[in-house]
């Protein structure tokens, strides 16, 4: 059976995020070019009234709101439908994302891991922490991860990743700087082929289509 993905409206994205949302803003720079037919941002939330990211969303005149309580998932489901979201976006949420918004938001939620899962995912398994444990393991390419969300940390169908390079003489801030560059390749795309309709979950649980990248090699420098 073919996936149809003609004729779509504009996606409406809310974005939850816990730090300075770098990640956010590759996103919003992403879907002011050529991809502002397929999506648009349209609330930022956080669970700290300080993150940064809310003030980058205000910045650019986007609806904001802080997560009071993240394991309030009914909660949280009432904000999401408050600004008429139908697709949700992971961009350095730390929190654990309730069950019931699993559910209402099933197949159409993504998160970035700074990672290729399963390797160094899970709980307590989020920035410098995660390339720190890269470099005890002594691994030598690390990566980035966009992935379908469910219950679990870090266990949702794979939906694309982008190798990245570590070096004999790395530290963990030369290998976050990579990986973040990563990230801000490899979200922005993701989120716009789930958009398009190029990239769904699908019955078997495991991630179908494709994510259209760069022909670039593994970021390196």
């Amino acid at each position: 059976m073919s996936h149809d993905i003609t004729e779509r409206p504009v996606s409406r994205i809310a974005v939850l995020a816990s730090g300075g949302g770098s990640n956010l803003q590759s996103l919003l720079d992403h879907l002011a070019g050529p991809a502002r037919d397929a999506a648009a941002v349209v609330w930022v939330g956080s669970n700290r009234a300080e993150a940064g990211a809310l003030s980058r969303a205000q910045s650019a005149g986007i609806a904001t709101g802080v997560v009071h309580d993240p394991t309030d998932g009914e909660a949280l489901v009432a904000q999401l439908a408050a600004v008429n979201a139908d697709m949700v976006v992971l961009a350095g949420y730390l929190k654990l994302v309730p069950l019931a918004v699993v559910r209402a938001f099933h197949g159409r939620m993504l998160n970035v891991h700074p990672s290729l899962l399963p390797a160094f995912g899970g709980p307590g398994m989020y920035g410098h922490r995660v390339h720190e444990a890269v470099l005890a393991h002594g691994a030598r390419v690390s990566g980035v991860t966009v992935h379908f969300v469910d219950e679990a940390f870090d266990r949702g169908a794979i939906a694309a990743q982008w190798p990245v390079r570590v070096f004999a003489d790395d530290t963990a801030d030369a290998i976050a700087a990579r990986v973040l560059r990563a990230e801000h390749q490899l979200l922005p795309r993701a989120v716009e082929a789930l958009a398009r309709g190029q990239l769904w979950l699908a019955a078997d649980g495991r991630a179908a289509g494709d994510v259209a990248l760069p022909d670039l090699p593994s970021i390196t420098v």
